[in-house]
């Protein structure tokens, strides 16, 4: 491999400096594929817009990426469909039915706790999609927070803090697929298997649950969420004099089909389906490979192929989902095959960044750009401080930024081979990563996740950030010190 030196960086750095000054993640990674190409092509603009669309276009000459593009597609079309034949409305019924039931008692600090609990649990459950998780969350239990004069910036808390943090940590989504491939495309092989080691390490989502878990169960606020809580309880007021709601009463982006009855098990047989299907071709994928090792399912699940696993698993739920449905006269096989292009559709523009992550991922490969700050890091920063470091400027990024996805996307790409040259714990680098583009999502003003939730609970959106930053930035820095004690420990 051709050694680019300090060229090498330019890419990465110059998708970084453009998405944090026009938040644009698309066209900042555009920009800096087309650096790279134009410094392989030797400075020829022309040469190197060329090579660009074709080395665009070579993403899909990997079959594992294909696959990975495909599922992120098909996830979309599931969602859709559980929420074309009433599954999720059906599912929140359920869980809105028990509310009232709770309702009915004291409204106590007893069943303030069982409240927010369910909200939470609600939440975590739903890891298939953050946003479906934060906008069922967030319009479902907003009325019965109201009647227990909880604030809304409570409510947006509990629905943020239980998206994205499930998301990462089951990652049977397409928040796994995107991870998997990225750390394919860096050499990490083992797949599912691979992304489950790191996340061991992946402390921040891991507190974040903590931490509100405890705030929950304790009653105990601090900052301006114990300012909100106490002028809910002594005034009634549930937003702040002069707050500005984010209005969201559109909790479902595909409506429920006229005259179908909305059943909870719409939404529980296909979810459970994916969940169950994915470890199942896991063992299928590598049983040959177990065989021949003389090992048993565990190994065969560790060996197995997670792109093919999670693209076999989220289409046969799909066509569980469709069968269910016809037999059960919810949707024909055409609607429902005319409601799962209009879930791909939606997720067009995920898969897109999908294709432009692989690429400069590609091209910082191609211009040895992980191996370059990795001989040049070890001249100037102790092995013991990468991981700690590498939260650090992921958290930075993402909350510049406003997306963890594209911090993924531009700091995998340098974390795993800089790891690699310093001889640090791959995993806990990974782990890094992913754990400071959720910290930057999570509290981000700019973030998706954020915006949404402060939407779905109907809360002002600057409160919502303002009450939440002290909980996120606590558990930020416990996650440096755990980085920084695993890291001279050697781990």
């Amino acid at each position: 491999m051709e050694n680019f030196g300090l060229l090498s960086l330019l890419p990465p750095v110059l998708a970084i400096a453009l998405a944090l000054y026009s938040r644009q993640v698309f066209l900042s990674l555009l920009a800096g594929i087309w650096l790279g190409f134009v410094i392989l092509a030797g400075w020829n603009p022309l040469q190197g817009t060329f090579d660009t669309l074709e080395g665009i276009a070579n993403v899909f000459a990997s079959n594992y990426n294909t696959k990975i593009i495909i599922f992120t597609l098909v996830v979309g079309g599931l969602i859709a469909l559980v929420q074309r034949s009433g599954g999720v409305q059906g599912f929140v019924e359920r869980i809105l039915a028990r509310l009232e039931t709770e309702t009915h008692k004291a409204a106590d600090r007893q069943q303030r706790k069982k409240v927010e609990l369910l909200a939470f649990a609600t939440g975590f459950i739903l890891f298939i999609e953050s946003n479906i998780s934060i906008l069922t969350v967030g319009t479902l239990y907003r009325p019965i927070f109201d009647k227990l004069q909880i604030p809304r910036e409570k409510l947006a808390y509990i629905t943020d803090s239980s998206s994205a943090p499930s998301c990462i940590l089951i990652p049977l989504n397409a928040w796994g697929a995107f991870i998997i491939a990225q750390m394919a495309a860096q050499g990490i092989d083992g797949g599912f298997s691979a992304l489950m080691k790191a996340m061991v390490y992946n402390f921040y989502p891991m507190l974040v649950i903590v931490i509100m878990l405890y705030v929950i169960l304790s009653g105990r606020d601090i900052g301006e969420m114990k300012t909100a809580e106490t002028r809910a309880r002594d005034t009634g007021n549930l937003l702040r004099d002069g707050a500005q709601p984010m209005m969201g009463d559109e909790a479902i982006a595909m409506p429920i089909k006229d005259g179908v009855t909305a059943k909870a098990r719409n939404m529980v047989i296909p979810i459970a389906s994916l969940v169950v299907l994915v470890p199942t071709f896991l063992i299928m994928t590598g049983w040959g490979a177990a065989q021949e090792a003389g090992q048993g399912f565990a190994f065969a699940m560790r060996e197995g192929s997670g792109g093919t696993s999670i693209l076999y698993a989220s289409s046969f739920a799909c066509m569980i989902a469709a069968v269910m449905y016809k037999f059960s006269g919810n949707l024909s096989i055409r609607e429902s095959f005319d409601t799962f292009l209009k879930g791909m559709a939606a997720m067009l523009p995920l898969a897109i960044l999908m294709v432009l992550a692989f690429a400069i991922g590609n091209i910082c490969d191609a211009l040895g750009t992980g191996q370059y700050v990795a001989d040049t890091a070890q001249q100037f920063i102790s092995p013991a401080l990468v991981p700690a470091l590498l939260f650090i400027v992921a958290c930075f990024i993402a909350f510049s930024t406003g997306t963890s996805w594209g911090t993924f996307a531009i700091m995998l790409a340098i974390a795993i081979p800089l790891a690699q040259g310093m001889e640090t714990n791959v995993s806990l680098a990974i782990a890094a990563v992913l754990g400071g583009g959720i910290f930057g999502d999570h509290c981000s003003p700019t973030s998706d996740t954020s915006i949404i939730s402060s939407m779905a609970s109907a809360s002002d959106h600057i409160d919502h950030i303002r009450t939440q930053l002290p909980y996120a930035l606590i558990g930020g820095g416990i996650t440096v010190v755990l980085y920084l004690i695993l890291g001279f420990a050697g781990v």
